[in-house]
């Protein structure tokens, strides 16, 4: 079960400290249901990840399978756009909980920033205060889903043909 919260943000927050940083790509096999792949490399590790992911904002059923870059390679044939590029970090927040924020498409006209907190129950989520600066909250948002996300992607694309 993944269980988190999304919120807009408008760069890296650099005032505290960053755990972990790589780069991702991801692209949609399906939307409905979402079915994913992502390949993310950071500066000691290389990771292939099919993803299958079920209805839902807070909470919903994820099931991550680490596939071999060959595998990967072969499914990133059935893609109808270029990847998603994410620029990944995660950083600590002063409570201990993980603040995870990713830059989408770098210099493309659908570029944005997103940060994401999970938590281990629903209670923990719904009770959480998130920092001041995480004041652009989009939970419950489904147009702010990579799924969604993707779906414009495509569309712009088919313009483009």
């Amino acid at each position: 079960m993944e269980i988190e919260r999304k919120f807009l943000i408008d760069r890296f927050p650099c005032e505290l400290p960053l755990l972990e940083e790589a780069v991702v790509y991801q692209g949609y096999i399906s939307v409905n249901p979402i079915v994913r792949i992502r390949s993310m490399k950071s500066e000691n590790q290389e990771k292939y990840i099919l993803c299958f992911k079920g209805s839902g904002t807070l909470a919903r059923q994820e099931t991550e399978i680490e596939i071999s870059k060959e595998v990967f390679d072969q499914l990133k044939n059935l893609l109808q756009a270029p990847m998603i590029r994410k620029d990944y970090k995660v950083y600590g927040l002063p409570d201990g909980m993980k603040l995870e924020c990713s830059l989408v498409d770098k210099g493309e006209p659908t570029e944005f920033m997103f940060a994401e907190i999970e938590f281990d129950t629903i209670e923990q989520a719904l009770s959480y205060r998130p920092p001041a600066f995480l004041e652009r909250e989009v939970t419950q948002d489904r147009s702010y889903g990579m799924a969604a996300y993707w779906v414009k992607k495509l569309k712009f694309y088919k313009t483009l043909e």
